[in-house]
Protein backbone atom coordinates (compact mmCIF):
# COMPACT_ATOMS: atom_id res chain seq x y z
CA UNK A 1 0.00 0.00 0.00
CA UNK A 2 1.57 3.52 -0.72
CA UNK A 3 1.93 6.17 1.62
CA UNK A 4 0.42 9.75 2.01
CA UNK A 5 4.83 10.51 1.89
CA UNK A 6 5.18 9.12 -1.59
CA UNK A 7 2.10 10.95 -2.62
CA UNK A 8 3.62 14.48 -1.04
CA UNK A 9 7.42 13.77 -2.72
CA UNK A 10 5.92 12.32 -6.28
CA UNK A 11 3.36 14.63 -6.65
CA UNK A 12 5.57 17.86 -6.05
CA UNK A 13 8.43 16.69 -7.84
CA UNK A 14 6.36 16.33 -10.96
CA UNK A 15 4.82 19.33 -10.33
CA UNK A 16 8.16 21.15 -10.27
CA UNK A 17 8.33 19.46 -12.87
CA UNK A 18 5.32 20.59 -15.39
CA UNK A 19 6.59 24.34 -14.38
CA UNK A 20 9.79 23.99 -16.13
CA UNK A 21 7.98 23.48 -19.72
CA UNK A 22 9.46 27.11 -20.45
CA UNK A 23 12.94 25.83 -20.06
CA UNK A 24 14.69 25.54 -23.78
CA UNK A 25 15.54 22.34 -25.34
CA UNK A 26 14.73 19.92 -22.21
CA UNK A 27 11.75 22.09 -21.00
CA UNK A 28 9.06 19.40 -22.62
CA UNK A 29 10.79 16.64 -21.25
CA UNK A 30 10.88 17.61 -18.22
CA UNK A 31 7.05 18.51 -17.93
CA UNK A 32 6.25 14.89 -19.16
CA UNK A 33 8.13 13.51 -16.90
CA UNK A 34 6.46 15.76 -14.88
CA UNK A 35 2.98 14.95 -15.52
CA UNK A 36 3.77 10.84 -15.31
CA UNK A 37 5.08 11.72 -11.44
CA UNK A 38 2.09 13.39 -11.22
CA UNK A 39 -0.33 10.93 -12.29
CA UNK A 40 1.70 8.09 -10.63
CA UNK A 41 0.95 10.76 -6.92
CA UNK A 42 -2.29 10.84 -7.67
CA UNK A 43 -2.97 7.18 -8.63
CA UNK A 44 -1.11 6.22 -5.49
CA UNK A 45 -3.81 8.39 -3.30
CA UNK A 46 -6.61 7.26 -5.38
CA UNK A 47 -5.56 3.87 -3.89
CA UNK A 48 -5.22 4.97 -0.14
CA UNK A 49 -8.42 6.43 -0.08
CA UNK A 50 -9.91 3.52 -2.14
CA UNK A 51 -11.74 6.15 -4.36
CA UNK A 52 -11.22 5.28 -8.32
CA UNK A 53 -12.47 8.28 -9.49
CA UNK A 54 -9.67 10.37 -7.86
CA UNK A 55 -7.57 9.35 -10.11
CA UNK A 56 -9.92 8.24 -13.25
CA UNK A 57 -10.74 12.10 -13.72
CA UNK A 58 -7.21 12.77 -13.81
CA UNK A 59 -6.58 10.08 -16.36
CA UNK A 60 -9.28 11.17 -18.65
CA UNK A 61 -7.93 14.88 -18.26
CA UNK A 62 -4.26 13.99 -19.46
CA UNK A 63 -6.40 11.65 -22.44
CA UNK A 64 -8.50 14.64 -23.22
CA UNK A 65 -5.39 16.89 -23.27
CA UNK A 66 -3.51 14.48 -26.00
CA UNK A 67 -6.08 14.16 -28.00
CA UNK A 68 -6.58 17.78 -28.39
CA UNK A 69 -3.01 18.58 -29.23
CA UNK A 70 -2.86 15.73 -31.56
CA UNK A 71 -6.24 16.85 -33.73
CA UNK A 72 -4.85 20.85 -33.51
CA UNK A 73 -1.92 19.72 -34.85
CA UNK A 74 -3.47 17.33 -37.77
CA UNK A 75 -5.75 19.79 -38.25
CA UNK A 76 -3.18 22.57 -39.08
CA UNK A 77 -0.60 20.36 -40.74
CA UNK A 78 -3.49 19.35 -43.49
CA UNK A 79 -4.39 22.87 -44.04
CA UNK A 80 -0.76 24.09 -44.38
CA UNK A 81 -0.64 20.72 -46.67
CA UNK A 82 -3.36 22.00 -48.65
CA UNK A 83 -2.41 25.21 -49.05
CA UNK A 84 0.64 24.96 -50.37
CA UNK A 85 0.40 21.81 -51.74
CA UNK A 86 2.22 18.62 -50.47
CA UNK A 87 4.80 18.76 -53.66
CA UNK A 88 6.02 21.88 -52.70
CA UNK A 89 6.08 21.34 -48.91
CA UNK A 90 8.54 18.40 -49.67
CA UNK A 91 10.28 20.37 -52.03
CA UNK A 92 11.11 22.73 -49.12
CA UNK A 93 12.26 19.97 -47.21
CA UNK A 94 14.64 18.78 -49.50
CA UNK A 95 16.13 22.20 -49.49
CA UNK A 96 14.36 23.78 -53.17
CA UNK A 97 12.30 26.14 -51.02
CA UNK A 98 14.48 29.15 -52.00
CA UNK A 99 14.47 28.11 -55.72
CA UNK A 100 11.64 27.37 -56.03
CA UNK A 101 8.90 28.87 -53.51
CA UNK A 102 5.25 27.28 -53.39
CA UNK A 103 3.12 29.93 -54.28
CA UNK A 104 -0.58 30.67 -52.22
CA UNK A 105 -3.35 32.13 -53.68
CA UNK A 106 -6.26 33.52 -52.45
CA UNK A 107 -7.95 30.57 -52.10
CA UNK A 108 -5.10 28.95 -50.28
CA UNK A 109 -4.85 31.42 -48.13
CA UNK A 110 -8.30 31.24 -46.75
CA UNK A 111 -7.93 27.47 -46.41
CA UNK A 112 -4.74 27.72 -44.08
CA UNK A 113 -6.48 30.58 -42.10
CA UNK A 114 -9.65 28.12 -41.78
CA UNK A 115 -7.81 25.13 -40.73
CA UNK A 116 -5.80 26.84 -37.94
CA UNK A 117 -8.94 28.22 -36.50
CA UNK A 118 -10.41 24.86 -36.36
CA UNK A 119 -7.30 23.00 -35.03
CA UNK A 120 -6.93 25.82 -32.80
CA UNK A 121 -10.75 25.34 -31.69
CA UNK A 122 -10.54 21.55 -31.41
CA UNK A 123 -7.50 21.92 -29.02
CA UNK A 124 -9.27 25.09 -27.01
CA UNK A 125 -12.43 22.59 -26.12
CA UNK A 126 -10.49 19.68 -25.42
CA UNK A 127 -8.44 21.72 -23.09
CA UNK A 128 -11.36 22.89 -21.48
CA UNK A 129 -12.77 19.69 -21.14
CA UNK A 130 -9.48 18.25 -19.96
CA UNK A 131 -9.21 20.98 -16.87
CA UNK A 132 -12.67 20.19 -15.88
CA UNK A 133 -11.83 16.43 -15.23
CA UNK A 134 -8.82 18.24 -13.99
CA UNK A 135 -10.36 20.06 -11.06
CA UNK A 136 -12.86 17.16 -9.93
CA UNK A 137 -9.64 15.22 -9.78
CA UNK A 138 -8.04 17.76 -7.60
CA UNK A 139 -10.85 19.27 -5.69
CA UNK A 140 -12.10 15.59 -4.35
CA UNK A 141 -7.87 15.05 -3.38
CA UNK A 142 -7.94 18.36 -1.30
CA UNK A 143 -11.08 17.07 0.49
CA UNK A 144 -9.73 13.72 1.21
CA UNK A 145 -6.27 15.37 2.41
CA UNK A 146 -7.69 18.72 3.76
CA UNK A 147 -5.44 21.00 1.60
CA UNK A 148 -7.69 23.67 -0.09
CA UNK A 149 -5.05 24.73 -2.28
CA UNK A 150 -5.78 21.80 -4.43
CA UNK A 151 -9.19 22.76 -5.51
CA UNK A 152 -8.29 26.24 -5.41
CA UNK A 153 -5.48 25.71 -7.91
CA UNK A 154 -8.13 23.67 -9.71
CA UNK A 155 -10.70 26.26 -10.42
CA UNK A 156 -7.99 28.61 -11.60
CA UNK A 157 -6.81 26.13 -13.48
CA UNK A 158 -9.95 25.78 -15.50
CA UNK A 159 -10.71 29.45 -15.95
CA UNK A 160 -7.41 30.05 -17.35
CA UNK A 161 -7.88 26.73 -19.67
CA UNK A 162 -11.32 28.94 -20.74
CA UNK A 163 -9.09 32.03 -21.26
CA UNK A 164 -6.15 30.37 -23.23
CA UNK A 165 -7.14 32.65 -26.06
CA UNK A 166 -5.85 35.71 -24.41
CA UNK A 167 -2.23 35.99 -22.48
CA UNK A 168 -3.83 36.05 -19.34
CA UNK A 169 -4.89 32.57 -19.55
CA UNK A 170 -1.78 31.42 -19.39
CA UNK A 171 -0.81 33.25 -16.44
CA UNK A 172 -3.57 32.03 -14.51
CA UNK A 173 -2.87 28.24 -15.82
CA UNK A 174 1.41 28.55 -14.74
CA UNK A 175 -0.25 30.39 -11.04
CA UNK A 176 -2.35 27.19 -10.93
CA UNK A 177 0.65 24.78 -10.81
CA UNK A 178 2.74 26.81 -8.66
CA UNK A 179 -0.21 26.40 -6.07
CA UNK A 180 -0.23 22.63 -7.05
CA UNK A 181 3.26 22.23 -6.08
CA UNK A 182 2.45 24.19 -3.21
CA UNK A 183 -0.69 21.73 -2.35
CA UNK A 184 1.49 18.85 -2.84
CA UNK A 185 4.10 19.70 -0.39
CA UNK A 186 1.42 20.70 2.32
CA UNK A 187 0.24 17.04 2.52
CA UNK A 188 0.27 16.71 6.38
CA UNK A 189 1.95 12.56 5.68
CA UNK A 190 0.78 11.93 9.38
CA UNK A 191 -3.20 12.51 8.99
CA UNK A 192 -5.25 9.37 9.11
CA UNK A 193 -6.88 8.91 5.42
CA UNK A 194 -10.59 9.98 4.81
CA UNK A 195 -12.41 6.44 4.62
CA UNK A 196 -14.86 6.79 1.35
CA UNK A 197 -18.33 7.33 2.16
CA UNK A 198 -20.72 4.20 2.40
CA UNK A 199 -22.50 3.18 -0.81
CA UNK A 200 -25.93 4.31 -0.99
CA UNK A 201 -28.54 1.29 -0.79
CA UNK A 202 -30.23 0.45 -4.26
CA UNK A 203 -34.17 0.64 -4.27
Amino acid sequence: MPSLNEVKMLGGIGSLLTLLWIVPSVGGVLAIIGLVLTLVAVKYASDIFGDPKIFTHMLYAVILGIVGLVIGVAVVASAVFSAFGLGAMMGSMAGSFMASPPTLTPGGVASLLGGVVLGLAALWICFILSSIFLRRSYTELGKRLDVGLFGTGALLYLIGAALTIIIVGLALIFIADILFLVAFFSINTQAMPTPPPPPQPTM
